[in-house]
Order: C-alpha cells, then structure tokens, then sequence
C-alpha cells in the first residue's frame, strides 16, 4: 500500500540506505542468520510481550524509532505515530527533524511515553533550548544520536534532486501520478517544515530542501564524550544513546552517565558496511552487564525478529521502516497496526517457540545456520 501511495523520491527516502547499501542488506541477513530451537510439550497458555521499559511498563519490548521528514510521507506524521503508540502501550521517540512541533505532538498524544531525540547543530544554545523545550512538553527521555555528524553518502538523494536546493524535474514530474498523496501533502498543506528547529534556521533557509542542507551543514564534527558529558549534566531525566557499534564505545558508555544506548547503524544510512546490530548484541550484553538499558534497531520486520533480538540480549527493539509503512499506508490506523502485527507474530512464535514470558528468551533457544548444537 505505501509503494502504490509514495511518489517515488519519498519512497527511496523511506526505504534506501548508504552507497551499497551493504549495511541496511546485513541487518535482514543477520537476523536470517539466526534459528530457533523450539521445545514443544510446554504450556503456553499464558503468554504475554509485557515487560519494563526505563521501569515503567510497556505492551511488548518495542520503541518506536525517531524518524525524521514524516511529513512528506503522510501529512502530520509524527503526531500519527504518536497516538498510535499510544494505543500500543510502547514509546514514541520524536526526532529533532520531525515535521510536528514536540508540542503538537504532546496536544495529539495526550499520555504518550514521549521521548525526544537530539541531534546536536549550531551552538550549544540551540540544544540547550531544544532540552528546555523537551522537558516542558513532558518528555520522558532523551535519546542523543551519535553518528550522523557526517552525512552518509545516499545516492539515491543524488538521483532525486538538483543539487541541494529542489527535486529533479523528473521526481518531480513522477510525483504528480500519485494524486492522494500530492492532494494530502504539497497541494493541501506545501512542502512540510522543520517545526522544531525553524527558528534556529536563517530566513532566507528556511525552505525545506535549504533548511535541511543548513542543519546538516552545522552539525559539529568535533561532537565528543564531553558533549555527552554537557549533554547529561543539563537533561535529569533517563539519558540514552544511539548509533553505537563498537564495543569500546559500549565500555565508554557505562561511564558516561548514560542510562542506555541503542545499537544502531542509522538505518544503514550513514557509514556502509557496518556491523550489525544484532550481531553485535551478545557482546554488548557481556559488556553492560545489567548496569544500562540495552536497544537495537535495524531490521526488524517481523514478530520474529523482536524474538530473536530479546534472545540475544536486547531489552527491547527500535522500529522504524516497519511502522512508515503503516503510516503510508493509512496514518494512524496504519501505524497501529504495523505493530499489532509484530505484537501478534510475537505471540504465535512465542507459543511455538515453546516461550511465555520474555524473561524466558536467551540464547539457549537460538542456534547460527550452520552451527547448530
């Protein structure tokens, strides 16, 4: 339903990742990579995904993942995804780049578990400020993204546009033959903004290709484990890192104040080749111990994959792709039911897997194709 709803440039947007895009492909084969042991003869009548997020309870161990320019896939995107991860019982994590202010985002998901991400741009005023903004829109959390200071080479974006400043004429032209979503979006409301971080912007950048190429051209390089260090004095509340892939930055993290990071190559949009979070799991397990919160995001599609990666050490999974389809397909609706879809695959192959409680996954019901015992 999104495929036949996207003009083509939104739809490589949604779906492409860096250069080769050996990165994003990785994360589906690392969880092809992985099988189940499955025992029967059990009692699984009593199933259930609940479980604890940052202490609080959740639905299932799943975080909607900050995603940015929801608004050129469905108009007020990310207030769409909010209600419908209220209706889940998981969080919602809205991104500094997102089209909905974080206080519209508030109004519309009245008792969300709203968390904010923050990538780091300008001076230090504008975090501080988008910080003080985000706890009094009563967000829960703030998660800082890591590795997107340098931009990753998407070459799909190149294909898409003029430079830096508008869509090629033939994106532009492909995008008329969608008319619900032209008639939703750019006839009815323009081209979305950046509502959050507008004011930041100089006037004459404000446009949406122009502001998006201003933010990107002032994130810092020299973002550092002082940052995080400035960034944690300032935020009291749970503090949680993502795009980490390396163990080493695990250790650092466990010192850093952090209260959990997020195993993530960015979509596989930022360096290709990476690693894959899910293969990275059981050493960073090893690592945190209990100490902090441990997420990954990347790949997950199915109830499955949640499974596998609650297996190998995650306490709960980030989706991204898997609820923009939903919100292609049909907004809020849309959204709600990407994850009652994960939430029932769950279920079954929990049933199946011989499982009742999340507690109850470990490696000892995984085996890696080729090596099992």
């Amino acid at each position: 339903m999104a495929h036949k709803r996207l003009p083509r440039f939104a739809l490589e947007y949604l779906e492409g990742g860096a250069e080769d895009e050996a990165a994003l492909l990785g994360e589906r084969r690392a969880f092809a990579d992985w099988r189940f042991l499955p025992r029967t003869l059990v009692d699984v009548s009593g199933r259930t995904l609940a479980t604890s997020i940052l202490g609080q309870s959740a639905a299932m161990p799943l975080v909607a993942s900050p995603t940015g320019l929801n608004g050129i896939l469905h108009a007020h995107g990310d207030c769409l995804l909010a209600q419908a991860s209220q209706q889940a019982d998981i969080p919602f994590v809205q991104s500094t780049m997102s089209n909905d202010t974080m206080e519209e985002v508030a109004r519309a998901a009245p008792g969300v578990r709203h968390w904010w991400q923050l990538y780091v741009f300008g001076g230090d005023e504008i975090w501080q400020e988008l910080l003080r903004r985000a706890e009094r829109a009563g967000c829960e959390a703030l998660v800082l993204t890591t590795n997107a200071q340098i931009f990753g080479d998407r070459e799909w974006q190149r294909r898409n546009q003029i430079g830096n400043a508008r869509l090629s004429a033939s994106a532009a032209l492909e995008s008329l033959t969608h008319p619900l979503w032209f008639a939703e979006n750019p006839l009815s409301l323009g081209l979305p903004k950046f509502a959050n971080i507008i004011d930041f912007v100089p006037k004459d950048q404000r446009s949406f290709f122009a502001a998006s190429n201003w933010v990107r051209a002032h994130q810092p390089t020299s973002l550092s484990w002082d940052t995080v260090a400035k960034i944690r004095q300032r935020w009291n509340k749970p503090f949680i890192l993502k795009g980490i892939l390396c163990p080493d930055d695990v250790r650092r993290a466990l010192d850093s104040g952090a209260d959990g990071i997020v195993l993530s190559s960015h979509g596989g949009r930022q360096l290709d080749w990476t690693v894959a979070p899910l293969d990275l799991l059981p050493v960073a397990r090893e690592i945190v111990g209990e100490k902090i919160a441990l997420y990954m995001s990347g790949g997950v599609r199915r109830g499955t994959d949640l499974l596998k990666a609650c297996a190998l050490g995650a306490d709960a999974v980030w989706v991204g792709r898997a609820l923009l389809y939903g919100l292609c397909a049909a907004g809020a609706a849309g959204a709600a039911r990407a994850l009652a879809i994960i939430k029932a695959e769950a279920l079954d192959a929990m049933g199946l897997l011989g499982a009742n409680r999340i507690e109850e996954l470990g490696p000892h019901l995984l085996a890696h194709a080729g090596r099992v015992a």
